[in-house]
């Protein structure tokens, strides 16, 4: 398959200016390091590399023609200057593929928290609706319908091409809806431009990836360009643009003024959410969440229904309530959302408990920011009997936000009973300082160093560490890495997984795969 280089650049609302021979047909794709010959490249600028220096690599492997910002003469391919071209990625990627999302119902899940296990949750509620067929593309894989696909290492939201290839191979496999996740990184680098949203989902807005985006604000106006997307996007027949908020979240009422055909709340505080958790049991059978209807959806709802899940914790109650909004809001029926949450399976690497045969529970999650880490604790705690110990083992990653270091381990303080600071991709960043940041922050919260809590800079013995230290019925949780495949050291990407981690402790031995050195920087 392939596309005229004039009909691809006829979807771009900023061309300044094209030469060559614009008739030429291309694929597209995003980078040299994906570029096949006779591709489209795009040269994009970075944050440390600007994808106008490989322009003459990416003729010489054959590209058959090249978008970018500057204004070059002598190329001997065709060349089209554009204003941004790293917003031109995903327009010129979803024309090559027409336009898929077109043909797909299509939900977009956006948040600090939370996202993977809210758009698995509704990926599971679209599947057990009738006639429908979902796919999903999250931070664990891309579900295509008969077919899955890895998304990458550190990378939640693929590249343009990829997310327009997927949701093309969506269309060709006969589905109907696709769920996506989307994170600030995505939406604010253009990586889901060229998607036409149907359904917008916010999940919370807490304090996260100040690195990239400099300022809460500017992190809260990334996220908020799914919302804007909605009004945006190419109206589908018979299906209207809605927008779904945590009422909870102090953010709500920015994302719920952004244009759209209906805005539907949830929550579990605000008696004003559209759908509300008036009652949360957690029993030996699962999670029992009694909600609240309110009669704001066109098909009626019973005002009142109890629905039961296996997945713990309050952040899950609010997962589920973003489910069953989306499920309402579509029109769907209400007995196959509450057997859809009946049988949803855990998130890998969510609340992941690992069984060896221990007399203790032992738990993987990817809890990596001050507040996903404070709910999964709050979990942790719900588990246990009295008189029995949560201990923790968690890190801080390298070249991230600072500030999150010390908020985090002031968190693990408050709620845990111990906790082990350990390495989570430390990258060029010295893994020392990084554990004296985070200890500071424990000391700040009352704790003792090797009363309350230790240093281990070794991921594997810090949890194998916390496996030996735990007696029956205590609780032992693993957070910051979940599902992932790889930790970073300098900028080796080495194997690992906490999942295996745990296994390899709860049998008596750490894993060891990672480099022994406690800086981050390569030797």
């Amino acid at each position: 398959m392939s596309k005229r280089f004039s009909e691809l650049l006829a979807v771009l609302p900023d061309v300044i200016a094209a030469s060559g021979d614009c008739d030429v047909r291309a694929p597209v794709v995003e980078s040299d390091a994906d570029l096949q010959p006779g591709g489209l490249f795009v040269a994009r600028q970075g944050l440390s590399t600007d994808g106008h220096d490989f322009i003459p690599r990416a003729v010489e492997k054959g590209a058959a023609a090249v978008v970018g910002e500057r204004d070059l003469d002598g190329l001997p391919v065709p060349y089209a200057r554009v204003r941004q071209a790293q917003e031109a990625t995903g327009l010129l990627a979803a024309a090559y593929h027409d336009f898929p999302s077109r043909r797909l119902t299509v939900i977009g899940v956006t948040g600090t928290d939370g996202k993977t296990t809210t758009s698995t949750l509704i990926h599971g509620v679209l599947q057990s609706a009738a006639d429908e067929r979902a796919g999903l593309i999250s931070t664990v894989s891309a579900e295509l319908g008969g077919t899955s696909a890895d998304t990458g290492l550190h990378v939640t939201t693929p590249g343009a091409p990829q997310v327009q290839g997927f949701l093309a191979q969506m269309v060709a496999n006969g589905l109907t809806h696709a769920v996506l996740e989307m994170t600030s990184h995505g939406l604010a680098q253009g990586r889901l431009n060229g998607v036409d949203v149907d359904v917008a989902v916010m999940t919370n807005v807490t304090h996260e990836h100040l690195d990239y985006h400099g300022t809460f604000e500017n992190y809260r106006a990334a996220k908020g360009r799914l919302f804007e997307m909605l009004s945006l996007s190419y109206r589908k027949p018979s299906q209207s643009k809605i927008a779904v908020i945590n009422a909870d979240d102090p953010n709500a009422d920015f994302f719920a003024a952004f244009p759209a055909d209906k805005v539907v709340r949830y929550g579990i505080n605000n008696p004003a959410a559209d759908v509300r958790a008036a009652g949360i049991y957690y029993l030996p059978d699962g999670t029992h969440i009694e909600v609240e209807v309110r009669p704001v959806f066109e098909r009626p709802y019973d005002k009142k229904i109890e629905y039961v899940m296996p997945l713990m914790g309050d952040f899950n109650v609010y997962n589920a309530l973003a489910a069953i909004a989306v499920g309402y809001s579509l029109h769907f029926n209400q007995n196959l959302i509450w057997l859809s949450l009946e049988g949803a399976a855990g998130v890998p690497g969510r609340m992941e408990r690992i069984d060896e045969g221990q007399d203790f529970m032992a738990i993987v999650d990817f809890a990596h920011t001050p507040n996903a880490l404070e709910n999964a604790l709050k979990a942790g705690r719900r588990m246990l009997n009295i008189g029995k110990r949560l201990i923790v083992v968690f890190g801080s990653a390298g070249l991230r936000d600072r500030e999150k270091r010390r908020l985090m381990a002031e968190t693990a303080a408050r709620l845990a009973h111990f906790t082990i600071l350990t390495a989570e991709d430390p990258r060029t960043e010295s893994l020392d300082d990084i554990l004296e940041a985070m200890a500071q922050g424990c000391i700040a919260q009352g704790g003792v160093e090797g009363k309350t809590f230790i240093r281990v800079p070794d991921r594997g013995e810090a949890i194998f560490r916390a496996c030996q230290m735990a007696r029956a019925g205590d609780v032992v949780m693993a957070c910051g890495k979940g599902h992932e495949q790889s930790m970073c050291f300098g900028t080796v990407e080495y194997p690992w997984d906490d999942r295996d981690a745990m296994r390899a402790a709860l049998r008596g031995q750490p894993l060891q795969t990672l480099p022994t050195a406690s800086a981050g920087e390569e030797g």
